[in-house]
């Protein structure tokens, strides 16, 4: 049984089964327990009390619309088997509510969407336990270091020892180190006073190296007056200078004691003078005169510490970087989004206009024909025969007008007037038997009928017409909102193809210059989340035809791979356009790089969205392209949901 422990609270099996197998490297130095709700939970850390075990880190699942999650986290610390635990809490969509609840209350350390993956759990589990060992875990921290960041538990322990040594060694008043070094120093020209022969105290001009970075070094450097600069090469051979020391500093102290590569180099930067000490002369020293001896560890302890400080003040700043960075990274992903669907606003915006227009002109005929149709008296068998035209014209499509011009020449011949031939085929009353017995019937009446039966067609044919535009503004709300809605973490059953058209009609105002060819094949649905895919069909439409100044062609091809039991779908889109280079093509997928031209948005991080979005799916995105001769984008996604991304479809 071990002291500290690694709760999970959630309900979903396949969860908590996930939650065991991601945070098993921990299991030898922490116990793992987990329960179904909260209120177990609760149950739990009074047995974890009884058994003087402590919660370390408590991973929470919150349920959209039910608290209980959040309550727990928040009260974490009210409970003895639990008060300092990290936190982290599990969510399948967004809840800012409830996590700005939480991060009031300053008990939220992450927040993790399902699904998440493998490496990101164990990478926040590493950093949140090292967190809370750091500061709760009074004495072997080594025990940890296994399993948890090795260097900042070693740092740590290292740093304990010495400050242990420091309060045995250190009297309060002899703890500032400038005094210390100048005893140090005064102590060593003492004892070579008249007696140099090693020439140790030694007075070197600028610009002199006293030690070389990855170059072994069996000296200890006294700074006695003067200033020399520390420089490290990176992996590109470019030297930076990171830090100045002066008088009272020591150089080459931690290889002079490992025996390791000196860590940096050591160059003068004015008129310095040292005291050069190798192992025998430094034996020697301690040995005639072991009053510096208590002296000399006292100030390699304080330099060797404040060494340490530097160390994790930088490490500090570089992961308040890094963070800055991820959010600065972030803010650009929904930037570019933004920017993108704002341009996918205003080409569905002059979309719109046509079928509202064409609604607003079809409402005002379709008045005049009613009142028309209100004002004209019919008997009961030509009434049935008029709403007849009317439901035929709203339900049937137009004739060809090769066939339209056929029964138009039929009728001439059978009426005598070619205008009436021509109403009658207009309004669908083309058949030869039926018009000749109206005529029989009506007689003279039969034009005045004639007149009032068309307007009834004609009331058909615009409600057809409202109903064909009422529905083309469907499907372009339906396609923008695929793409702007706000629930891209939950994965759902997607249909490809629709989601690939879905995208296209977005661009048909773009389209239109363009000759657009699709080749699909049946494909399965699968299980991925519908918007962030939405988001990579529309990066690489939009970039294909951002690549086609001039007219072309751009087709899309879906298509399966493999069986479809255990394959993979394809999906092409191809260009007509510039083509890219080689260079281009090896540095398109990094991030902020854009071959955009001028009058194109781009931040250059379209393709990266995209490279990311495709291989949490667990797929991959490749390209192929020739300069002058066109782009294929080709994105492959598994049929079967990758283990390490597996969820239930929602409902």
């Amino acid at each position: 049984m071990n002291p500290y422990v690694i709760l999970c609270i959630d309900q979903d099996p396949l969860a908590v089964e996930k939650l065991s197998h991601d945070l098993a490297p921990f299991r030898d130095v922490f116990d793992l327990c987990s329960t179904d709700t909260p209120d177990d939970a609760y149950a739990l850390l009074n047995d974890l009390k009884a058994n003087e075990q402590q919660v370390a880190l408590l991973i929470c699942h919150n349920a959209p619309g039910n608290n209980d999650g959040i309550d727990l986290l928040v009260n974490v610390d009210n409970h003895a088997a639990s008060k300092g635990a990290r936190t982290i809490l599990l969510s399948e969509a967004p809840q800012y509510d409830v996590i700005l609840q939480a991060v009031n209350e300053g008990r939220l350390n992450y927040c993790m969407h399902k699904p998440w993956r493998a490496d990101e759990l164990r990478r926040v589990a590493e950093k949140e336990l090292t967190t809370y060992v750091l500061r709760h875990c009074q004495h072997d921290l080594l025990r940890y270091s296994e399993v948890l960041d090795h260097r900042t538990l070693l740092d740590a322990q290292v740093e304990r020892e010495i400050n242990q040594f420091q309060s045995q060694l250190l009297a309060p008043a002899e703890s500032n180190k400038a005094d210390i070094a100048d005893r140090v120093i005064a102590g060593l020209y003492a004892f070579f006073d008249g007696n140099d022969e090693s020439r140790a105290c030694r007075t070197y001009s600028a610009n002199h190296v006293l030690t070389k970075e990855n170059q072994d070094n069996a000296f200890l450097w006294f700074i006695a007056e003067g200033d020399v600069g520390l420089y490290k090469t990176d992996d590109k051979g470019q030297v930076h200078h990171v830090s100045t020391l002066s008088a009272g500093s020591l150089i080459g102290s931690m290889s002079f004691v490992t025996g390791e590569a000196s860590f940096s180099t050591g160059r003068t930067l004015t008129r310095t003078r040292v005291i050069k000490i190798d192992h025998t002369l430094f034996s020697k020293i301690m040995t005639s005169r072991s009053e510096l001896l208590p002296l000399f560890i006292q100030y390699l302890l304080l330099h060797f510490n404040q060494r340490l400080k530097r160390s994790i003040d930088t490490e500090i700043q570089l992961q308040q970087t890094l963070a800055s960075l991820d959010e600065a990274n972030r803010q650009l992903l929904e930037k570019e989004k933004m920017a993108l669907l704002g341009q996918l606003v205003a080409g569905v915006a002059h979309e719109l206009n046509n079928p509202v227009s064409a609604i607003l002109r079809n409402s005002d005929a379709l008045a005049d024909a009613l009142e028309h149709v209100a004002k004209t008296p019919l008997d009961a068998a030509s009434r049935e025969q008029a709403l007849t035209l009317l439901q035929n014209n709203r339900d049937s499509t137009p004739l060809s007008t090769a066939t339209a011009r056929t029964h138009t020449r039929t009728l001439s011949e059978m009426t005598g007037n070619k205008r009436t031939a021509r109403d009658l085929v207009n309004i669908g009353l083309y058949q030869q038997d039926t018009v000749t017995n109206w005529q029989q019937r009506l007689g003279s009446h039969f034009d005045t009928e004639l007149a009032t039966w068309k307007q009834y067609a004609r009331c058909g044919r615009l409600l057809r017409s409202n109903h064909v535009c009422a529905g083309r503004i469907a499907d372009l709300v339906k396609s923008l909102r695929t793409y702007a809605r706000q629930d891209s973490e939950q994965r759902q059953r997607t249909h490809i193809i629709e989601s690939i058209d879905d995208t296209l009609t977005l661009f048909e105002h773009r389209l239109k210059p363009h000759q657009l060819e699709k080749y699909y094949d049946w494909v399965p649905d699968i299980i991925t989340q519908p918007s962030a895919l939405a988001q990579v069909w529309t990066n690489l439409i939009a970039n294909a035809l951002d690549a086609m100044p001039e007219p072309g062609t751009l087709t899309v091809t879906v298509k399966t791979l493999n069986d479809q039991a255990s394959g993979m779908i394809q999906v092409s889109v191809t260009d007509t356009g510039i083509g890219m280079t080689q260079e281009q093509q090896e540095k398109m997928f990094a991030l902020n790089y854009t071959t955009k031209r001028e009058g194109h948005f781009g931040l250059g991080i379209g393709l990266t969205m995209c490279q990311t979005i495709v291989h949490q799916q667990g797929g991959d995105i490749q390209v192929r392209s020739q300069l002058g001769n066109g782009t294929t984008m080709t994105v492959t996604l598994p049929i079967a949901l990758p283990a390490s991304a597996n969820k239930e479809p929602q409902a």
